[in-house]
């Protein structure tokens, strides 16, 4: 529901936020969107505090309802019994308030960089009548936290650098990291996760647990998420798990939630694999009596199971192929062969990107130019 009005259509959506934003206010926030994805601390909290203006915020947060239903349900399951709560990056206060009605019991800290968005937290709190609440205007890149708290809650706060790629893998062949100890500083650093991740460490009860939930499904951000965690003593308590929800304009994959536990023995082991994934049905010699339609490839996969079919074409010959080095640090190769009577054509790169397409030798012009495309662009 957006006010009294179901949004069906990613369409309706935006006609209905046109019509309650003023062009000025749009260009304004993709402005500030636009530098907040550059990394720069101070347009960040210039655009929180300019969305939890009274006319924006609920235009801007109702189009993240499914966010909030996914993170907040599986967060709040997980916090009975929790006598004292910081919510880190707490922004406008939706679901620190949501934690708070639920468990009357119990006190809720919540902290933001962004003195609007804490004002706005205050002022819901006071309309809901909740006394077990408190929010406070702190910027922990700047200045420690105080108190101590035997659970902390952080969803989209420690990593919000979405534009960053995370680490490459060691070469185009794997999906695995190398331990390298320059890599993993200069991630944290240039994300802001290392001196946030320390200075929540900083307040957390020994033994204390932390509930995390960030932007890191892809590989090349969750593996340095994870070991970030794993230094600073936070071991798994149960198994992470991912999120999927609906967005207005897409269904996002995210997470995963990881609820953890500072100084306890390990139990469950940190995952450095790509999630799994069936692949699509493979027969490499069942491939060329696919009945398909007019433009469709015979197979085609662009899931990481793309490197283990690749691996399964027997005799396949190279026809050209191409490793290099892309601005950005990836490495990519593009591979165009052919198997039997079969082209196909096979992309890998270091930040886990996986393709192959496989044609019958009537298309094989057409691979030819893709390849091309490939090369001649980045990928």
């Amino acid at each position: 529901m957006v006010g009294s009005q179901t949004v069906h259509e990613d369409s309706d959506y935006f006609a209905w936020q046109r019509q309650r934003l003023a062009p000025e206010t749009l260009a304004q926030l993709n402005a500030l969107v636009e530098r907040k994805r550059e990394g720069a601390r101070r347009d960040d909290i210039a655009f929180y505090d300019l969305a939890a203006d009274p006319t924006i915020l609920p235009v801007l947060y109702s189009q993240r309802y499914g966010y909030f239903e996914a993170v907040g349900s599986r967060v709040a399951a997980r916090l009975d019994g929790a006598k004292r709560v910081l919510d880190f990056g707490c922004g406008a206060g939706i679901l620190t308030t949501f934690y708070a009605r639920r468990y009357p019991q119990q006190a809720f800290v919540g902290i933001d960089r962004s003195p609007s968005s804490v004002g706005v937290a205050r002022q819901k709190a006071r309309e809901l009548g909740l006394t077990n609440v408190r929010f406070d205007c702190v910027d922990a890149e700047v200045e420690p936290l105080a108190g101590s708290y035997p659970v902390i809650v952080s969803t989209q706060a420690l990593l919000q650098a979405e534009h960053d790629p995370g680490l490459p893998s060691a070469n185009w062949r794997t999906f695995e990291r190398l331990h390298d100890a320059g890599r993993q500083a200069a991630f944290e650093q240039r994300t802001g996760l290392g001196v946030r991740l320390d200075r929540v460490g900083a307040v957390l009860d020994r033994d204390g647990l932390m509930i995390i939930c960030e932007k890191t499904r892809q590989l090349a951000r969750r593996v340095p998420f994870q070991r970030a965690l794993a230094a600073r003593d936070l071991q798994i308590v149960e198994p992470p798990e991912p999120l999927r929800y609906s967005l207005v304009e897409e269904v996002v994959d995210d997470g995963p939630l990881y609820r953890l536990q500072k100084g306890k023995k390990r139990t469950w082991a940190w995952n450095e694999s790509p999630e799994p994934d069936d692949g699509m049905p493979f027969n490499p010699s069942a491939i060329g009596t696919k009945a398909c339609g007019p433009g469709e490839p015979l197979y085609e996969n662009h899931r990481p199971s793309a490197q283990r079919m690749w691996e399964q074409l027997q005799d396949r010959r190279i026809r050209e192929e191409t490793t290099r080095q892309e601005p950005d640090g990836r490495q990519l190769h593009v591979e165009l062969g052919l198997v039997g009577d079969l082209a196909y054509l096979y992309c890998a790169n270091t930040f886990d990107q996986r393709q192959l397409v496989i044609v019958d030798r009537f298309r094989i012009p057409t691979i030819e130019a893709y390849y091309r495309e490939i090369v001649g662009g980045s990928w």
